[in-house]
């Protein structure tokens, strides 16, 4: 099957109720991790790089990892819908890149911008981006937080206008939008009760043309055993809360398709390693305390997939 745009799996998506993952990848173990738990799963997945993560290992190197995997499922016969895609893409510029690199999906984030500016901005993506076959994330709104390049105060976050996202999703012709309804980046989401604005997604929702793909950002639940394992073994994240596996698998039967995870692999890779050097601290060889990692990774990939997004069995 090889690299897909998002395009299908959305429209799928949408009719059937159900969320496809979309998990940060930043190198070899991440993407095995992911990979492997979605075409055990038969599930479509979303692989996605953000602006760090392409400095930090190249856009080529991405994407043969990627290609490498899909080659190995083939091997193995489970060839599943896989997407490319760029994560909070900050300029024409680096869009292009990842486009003309073979990514098969942009997310151009000009949320920062005043509104007509974050329009023309993204049109000029879309415009590019459609010529050359890839889908285009758009995103309306402001999420708090911290998380490679994208840090925003929490006093600058606002909700995403749901009469703003129908004009602007009319003029820029975009595939996807990804929206502010109280989820936020990093993993200190909440200082109180987790919760979510499902009145503004269903007005979104309301008035976007029927089942519009829509894309939930700062999604990480930030599973308390991985915080505990990371403090346990010498870490230091006090407090750190995310969004609770219910409201994920409620926003994905309201039009959201398309779920991001960073924080939470993050967080499984540490924590796990950590484990690894407490416990044995006479290891040296990458391959065991990485392995222990992807082992993690991959478990908590297969468990959002099938029991909180429903993506299982949707290849």
């Amino acid at each position: 099957m090889g690299l897909v745009t998002t395009r299908e799996m959305f429209e799928r998506a949408a009719k059937g109720g159900y969320a496809i993952g979309a998990f940060n990848v930043n190198n070899m173990e991440i993407v095995q991790g992911i990979v492997e738990a979605a075409a055990e799963a038969n599930s479509p997945v979303i692989l996605q790089a953000s602006s760090s993560a392409i400095k930090y290992a190249g856009p080529t190197y991405l994407k043969k990892m990627i290609e490498a995997a899909i080659e190995i499922n083939k091997e193995k016969g489970m060839d599943i819908p896989i997407a490319l895609h760029l994560d909070h893409g900050a300029d024409f510029e680096i869009c292009k890149e990842c486009i003309d690199s073979g990514f098969t999906s942009v997310m151009i984030d000009g949320s920062k911008y005043p509104f007509e500016e974050n329009v023309a901005l993204t049109k000029k993506v879309v415009d590019y981006a459609h010529m050359h076959g890839v889908s285009v994330e758009a995103e309306l709104g402001k999420l708090a937080g911290v998380e490679d390049d994208v840090n925003v105060a929490e006093s600058d976050a606002n909700y995403t206008d749901p009469k703003e996202a129908a004009e602007f999703v009319r003029r820029t012709g975009c595939d996807s939008l990804a929206v502010a309804v109280g989820t936020s980046h990093g993993a200190y989401k909440f200082k109180g009760e987790p919760r979510l604005r499902f009145d503004i997604l269903e007005k979104i929702s309301e008035a976007l043309p029927e089942n519009y793909p829509l894309v939930l950002h700062g999604a990480s639940s930030v599973p308390q055993e991985y915080v505990e394992m990371c403090n346990k073994y010498g870490g230091k994240l006090p407090g750190a809360r995310g969004v609770t596996e219910d409201l994920l698998a409620r926003a994905s039967k309201m039009g959201v398709c398309k779920i991001n995870v960073d924080s939470d692999i993050r967080l499984a890779m540490t924590a796990s390693i950590r484990k690894v050097f407490t416990e044995t601290p006479e290891v040296f060889d990458p391959r065991n305390y990485l392995g222990k990692a992807r082992e993690e990774i991959k478990k908590m990939i297969s468990h959002r997939i099938i029991d909180v997004f429903g993506s299982q069995n949707k290849a």
